[in-house]
């Protein structure tokens, strides 16, 4: 088989056009959207309906700081949340946190929940490549010489 049936073009011609010449971009393929984490940092929300209560405790899943839940029975507890399970009801379901001050884990019900607050620090807030670039070019700006990354205390 040749020419145009092997898929040969002749290159000469206005009508020509390569196969690949409708391929996709690959470095637009690659860009994905960024995204906005929300400021969450003291925020107390309003647990009024379980589809509330999910959506804050999914958010609280995504939080990088500590959290307190507080019982309907009035005990808190403060922790980093590090996992959920959804069933199908708020007794099926369950969040799992490492209190502030053990190293053992706790199991607490969506059922039990009467209260949630976004208590500790966003340890990740404002720590984005763009916030460090800014930073950069504002000491580099002021004529300041050691520009090298140092990491900011956690407390």
């Amino acid at each position: 088989m040749t020419g145009k049936e092997s898929g040969h073009i002749d290159h000469a011609s206005p009508a020509a056009t390569p196969p690949h010449a409708n391929a996709l971009n690959p470095d637009a393929l690659e860009v994905a959207p960024g995204t906005a984490h929300e400021r969450l940092e003291g925020w107390i929300p309003e647990l009024a309906s379980e589809e509330e209560l999910r959506v804050a405790l999914e958010k609280a899943f995504d939080y990088r700081g500590d959290v307190t839940i507080t019982r309907k029975d009035g005990s808190k507890i403060e922790g980093y949340l590090f996992d959920r399970r959804t069933g199908a009801s708020l007794k099926e379901s369950v969040v799992r946190l490492y209190p502030k001050n053990s190293n053992e884990k706790v199991a607490v019900s969506y059922a039990e929940i009467g209260a949630l607050t976004f208590s500790g620090r966003d340890t990740a807030a404002g720590k984005s490549w763009e916030a460090w670039m800014k930073k950069y070019a504002e000491k580099k700006a002021a004529g300041e010489k050691d520009l090298s990354l140092h990491p900011e205390p956690l407390e």
